[in-house]
């Protein structure tokens, strides 16, 4: 389970640390769980032009696209809402327009038979193999403005960060795993 903030800063009293800043009333564009959400919703608009506009897909739809395409078995609905950070519901509706739309498909979970997983059609998987060059290709636009080290430096510090929240940070990783 990820550790809150409050674990974080109980854990930085435990070893005698400071805390970092004076108390103060709280500057929104200075609060980073802010700046990263903003910085998020900001990152995937930009993202979502590439596959809303040419395909008609929304948001969670992609998301349940990529999901399914940098994995290599297939996955329950609740693996993509969890990888994801998406509610339950929105996948549950976007799982609903791409099974109509024949990009995904259920298959039978041969371990439990009464469970379904979802995995990419022909159709589906030649979509994501169109799209994800185009999103990489975005993603460098975006990071444009930082030299090739302050990615690398991006990179690192937000790994630090999701491994302090005890994210899974790797396709293998959730894949040895078997669950997000």
């Amino acid at each position: 389970m990820a550790r809150t903030s409050s674990d974080a800063a109980l854990k930085r009293q435990e070893a005698g640390e400071a805390s970092p800043r004076p108390k103060t009333r709280l500057d929104l564009f200075k609060f980073v769980p802010f700046r990263l959400n903003r910085l998020a919703a900001e990152v995937s608009s930009a993202l979502a032009v590439e596959y809303q506009e040419r395909h008609g897909l929304d948001i969670p739809a992609w998301r349940v696209i990529a999901t399914l395409g940098f994995r290599n078995d297939a996955c329950s609905a609740q693996y993509i809402s969890q990888c994801t950070r998406t509610h339950k519901s929105t996948i549950s509706r976007a799982v609903t327009m791409l099974l109509h739309e024949a990009l995904i498909e259920r298959v039978e979970n041969e371990a439990d038979r009464r469970e379904f997983r979802l995995q990419l059609t022909k159709k589906g998987r030649v979509l994501y193999e169109e799209l994800f060059p185009q999103l990489l290709r975005r993603e460098d636009e975006i990071l444009a403005c930082l030299s090739a080290q302050e990615r690398k430096q991006l990179s690192a510090l937000l790994g630090k960060i999701e491994q302090s929240l005890d994210l899974i940070q790797t396709s293998e990783e959730a894949d040895a795993k078997q669950a997000y």
